[in-house]
């Protein structure tokens, strides 16, 4: 590359960069990842390549070099997305008649894997002797979301009326007003009645099943710092929410199971396709459970 060409690169990535701290006004952190990016690209250029000569087809071949190296789609996607600014900008400036990056494509996200517990981490946390009111509470809280796989708002949400305790299941009101009946574990159960024993000695202001000390109905941010507080007192190393509960349920359910209709239905998911990220969570197990029971991946030592 000449050094006229050099210092026309350098040129045209400063005025960029002067263009989006005063025109643009974009925050620093953005100016900083934008260039970044660029000079990532830019290292990639051929002995004639300028950012004004090159066309589509070269950046495409870019974006594809950097995915094999081992860029994730994530930072893949900050790079397009530096690339089209930049080059609406050099159109802008009526330096390129047609914007290269316009129609670039980087490689799609991967959907993000629920996060679980396994069933050691979850029995330890579970595993709560205290029987003051509010240790009984957060244990029939725990119990419940893990028993039955609920949503925070559904739990949130739950009467007294709603449990069915002669039935073993409570009625759920989940998303779309859509009402589902899903079954409540022995354990849960007990806690829950243990809690309710409690909870007799206060005045409530309605039916909640889950109130403060001063009969409120329980609000979501409180339900979830007391998980995070019960995570951070069993010492498991890792921040407890609502979600990761119900994605231990579902995940534990589908590796003993390896019933997705079922699992759906419990989960309350509209789609077959949402509840299909679980069979991603383990695909050991559930190679394993292949390997022993397809009669064509059974080894040749095991045939009789």
């Amino acid at each position: 590359m000449t050094d006229e060409a050099l210092s026309n690169n350098v040129r045209w990535l400063n005025d960029f960069e002067r263009y989006l701290r005063t025109e643009r006004q974009v925050s620093a952190y953005t100016v900083r990842n934008y260039l970044f990016e660029l000079q990532r690209i830019e290292k990639l250029f051929g002995e004639t390549d300028t950012w004004l000569s090159l066309q589509h087809e070269s950046l495409q071949a870019m974006l594809a070099k950097l995915h094999r190296k081992g860029l994730s789609p994530r930072s893949l996607s900050l790079t397009l997305s530096a690339l089209k600014q930049f080059y609406e900008f050099l159109l802008r400036e009526q330096q390129i008649k047609v914007n290269p990056a316009i129609s670039l494509t980087a490689p799609k996200q991967g959907k993000p894997l629920p996060k679980n517990m396994d069933v050691d981490s979850v029995s330890h946390l579970l595993d709560i002797d205290g029987d003051d009111p509010l240790s009984l509470r957060d244990k029939a809280i725990m119990e419940l979301f893990y028993s039955s796989g609920l949503r925070l708002a559904e739990l949130a949400a739950l009467n007294v009326a709603d449990i069915q305790f002669s039935q073993a299941q409570v009625k759920v009101l989940g998303k779309g007003s859509k009402e589902r009946i899903v079954p409540i574990g022995k354990l849960a159960l007990t806690a829950i009645n243990q809690w309710l024993d409690i909870k007799r000695d206060i005045y409530c202001e309605d039916d909640a099943l889950f109130v403060t000390a001063k009969g409120k109905r329980l609000a979501h941010r409180s339900i979830q710092a007391r998980l995070a507080k019960w995570g951070q007192d069993q010492a498991l190393g890792i921040k407890v929410h609502p979600h990761k509960l119900r994605h231990s349920f579902a995940t534990h359910m589908l590796e003993s199971s390896a019933d997705l209709r079922a699992v759906q239905e419990l989960l309350g998911h509209a789609n077959l396709s949402t509840t299909q990220v679980y069979t991603s969570l383990d695909f050991q197990h559930l190679a394993k459970v292949y390997d022993g029971a397809h009669p064509r991946a059974k080894k040749r030592g095991n045939r009789s």
